[in-house]
């Protein structure tokens, strides 16, 4: 059996003597990789270079076939060597000396030596010589010159005067506490404190003494105020003096307390009649005049954080009651009522979740929904449109890259996976993403760390995924364009999402909810939609879902001449849903002529191009798709 109280002392030249216990059962791992129990700085360590563990018989070291190998007492290890009190075992420069007993009692061993532990390794054991809650340097001190010289008596008022200007809450409260640390430092009989009486986002660029206000004044009140040419001496000059009286004794002391390296104020102290300072007393000065000015430099920065903070939480409340009217779901049709149940269900827990439907039909509003029902809502929700980018571009956006990776990446950016850290990934348009990234996205879904673009570090995040899309994944898979063990394991939880035309009674809720939120927007009065508007709205078949019912009523709200919105104000398209067919043709009013539905889309899409006039943009807004999604289109038919 091994010896229970077996250690090893580890002399690196780089971080210096440890000793490290081992114990039954530990496995250490020497190494330069920073993951190892033992780290070893030397560059001809391999990552994972040796290990020590137990036998039945002992401690033994083994080379993990590293690039330099491992000696024991100067004799390369093959396979497995058994340590014997006192061999040393070498990697590089690094020696590690076994050894049995108390590592601190043996000879050549320093008793400075601290362990370091290891997840398998236990430490060494600690006597507790002394405690304190405090320190009593902070404890008010005897001014007796026998006892404390002058040199600690200075530093002991320096130290307690940073502690407490480090609590002090305002420009008075720091000015109170310089003057009384320093009238007492040199013994003087009072003073006063100049400083602005506001502060402001830097210090001014020209002082003067008349826009200094009087803060505090020692004894309070104080009579008499210094010579102003004193006052404009240390401004101007940036610079302590030590005034003179009529005989030549020093009557009076004055220094510049500084922000950001320029003066903002004086502190201006009396003699006392009892002593005259000295030169050593205004250097006593200077020092508390820089802590003043370090504690109002805190202080500004402290007041500036928090108007920041407090602009910034204002505007993130405004942004999450715009976000939360935005993420509303709205409508009474037993077709949403069965999603918000479905989501109510699936937030609560880990599953992931693949949303289909039309585009426009509210797909990412079902995914925000179940993250704001979970126990991640308060953590990020990112959303990523798969089909808006090259290949190159969505691994970078997704797992981020290190500086250099390619052309451009000037820095390092963390990806997707990695913002949305404890929250809600949401991945729209999941069906155009490439089979070399899906590769690399089923591997995190299942849990795996991955790396960065140009990068060897590991990165583990929790992430919940939501998918969206509005292609049949099933087809793709069986075209061989989508992985089959992707698909399965996104379709955990299905959420199909109806297009509009199918849920007729959310049509008029949703179109009231628009208005109102256009209407406040634009500040025009309208007062509501027509009969004949809505009936208009109710029997359309909204090729273009929800965002097209948005835009519509965005549009009359900003062009409606009446408070009341007419059927001529609702401007409805003529274009057909994806979900419409045609008895007649294709798209079209002559006799049925049997065609591939590519061919049909092919037409269909030309003919919505050619219909506004070659503006792809709008045509890809008419169709529902991205505008990526039509290019890849057309250059495929231009190929043909």
């Amino acid at each position: 059996m091994p010896a229970p109280d077996s250690y090893l002392v580890v002399r690196d030249p780089v971080s210096g003597e440890v000793v490290v216990r081992l114990s039954t059962g530990a496995r250490v791992v020497l190494g330069r990789a920073p993951t190892s129990d033992i780290v070893v700085h030397d560059e001809r360590a391999s990552r994972v270079h040796a290990e020590v563990f137990a036998t039945g018989s002992g401690w033994v070291v083994r080379d993990l076939e590293s690039r330099n190998g491992t000696t024991v007492n100067g004799v390369a290890v093959k396979g497995d060597r058994p340590l014997a009190n006192g061999d040393l075992i070498r990697i590089g420069i690094v020696e590690i000396g076994f050894g049995h007993g108390e590592p601190l009692a043996r000879e050549g061993v320093s008793g400075t030596i601290t362990g370091t532990l290891s997840r398998d390794v236990a430490g060494p054991s600690v006597t507790i010589a002394h405690r304190a809650s405090r320190s009593n340097l902070l404890d008010a001190i005897s001014r007796s010159a026998d006892s404390v010289p002058r040199v600690g008596r200075a530093a002991a008022d320096l130290c307690r005067l940073a502690f407490a200007l480090a609590a002090a809450d305002d420009v008075k409260a720091i000015a109170r506490l310089s003057i009384s640390s320093a009238i007492e430092g040199v013994a003087a009989s009072g003073g006063l404190v100049f400083l602005p009486g506001r502060l402001g986002d830097a210090p001014p660029e020209h002082p003067s003494a008349q826009a200094l206000s009087v803060a505090v004044s020692v004894p309070d009140p104080w009579v008499g105020l210094p010579p102003h040419g004193v006052v404009m001496t240390v401004i101007e000059g940036n610079e302590a003096v030590l005034t003179a009286g009529d005989g030549g004794a020093a009557r009076a002391l004055a220094a510049p307390i500084r922000w950001q390296g320029r003066p903002v104020g004086v502190l201006y102290l009396e003699a006392s009649p009892r002593r005259s300072p000295t030169p050593d007393d205004l250097e006593f000065v200077m020092a508390v005049c820089d802590a003043a000015g370090v504690a109002i430099d805190n202080l500004a920065a402290r007041e500036l954080l928090s108007t920041r903070l407090a602009t910034a939480a204002d505007e993130n409340e405004r942004l999450r009651r715009r976000l939360g009217e935005d993420s509303c779901m709205i409508g009474a049709s037993p077709a949403l009522q069965g999603i918000i149940g479905q989501v109510q269900r699936v937030a609560g827990t880990k599953a992931t979740v693949l949303v289909r439907g039309e585009s426009g039909a509210g797909k990412e509003l079902i995914a925000r929904a179940i993250h704001d029902a979970s126990e991640r809502r308060g953590g990020p929700f990112v959303c990523l449109n798969c089909a808006a980018l090259s290949e190159t571009l969505l691994e970078s956006e997704l797992f981020g890259h290190e500086k250099g990776a390619f052309t451009g990446a000037t820095e390092r950016k963390i990806g997707k996976f990695e913002a949305a850290h404890c929250g809600t990934l949401m991945l729209d348009e999941i069906g155009e993403m490439s089979p070399a990234i899906q590769a690399k996205f089923l591997r995190v879904l299942e849990g795996h760390p991955f790396e960065r673009v140009g990068g060897s570090g590991r990165v583990q995040v929790d992430v919940r995924v939501v998918a969206a899309t509005n292609r049949d994944l099933e087809k793709a898979v069986a075209a061989g364009s989508f992985r089959r063990d992707l698909y399965f394991r996104l379709k955990v939880v299905e959420i199909l999402v109806p297009p509009l035309r199918r849920r007729p009674e959310d049509v008029e809720p949703l179109a009231r909810h628009f208005l109102d939120r256009f209407s406040a927007e634009t500040g025009r009065a309208i007062r509501g939609f027509t009969p004949e508007a809505l009936e208009a709205m109710r029997t359309y078949h909204w090729p273009g879902n929800i965002r097209e019912l948005r835009n519509v009523v965005e549009r009359a709200v900003v062009l409606a001449q009446d408070e009341w919105l007419d059927v001529a104000d609702v401007s409805l398209s003529h274009l057909a849903s994806a979900g419409d067919t045609d008895k007649s043709g294709i798209l079209g009013t002559g006799p049925f002529v049997p065609t591939t539905i590519e061919e049909m889309e092919r037409r269909h899409v030309l003919a919505t191009l050619e219909a506004v006039g070659g503006n792809k943009t709008k045509a890809a807004a008419i169709l529902g798709i991205e505008r990526s999604t039509l290019d890849r289109k057309l250059a495929k038919w231009a190929k043909v």
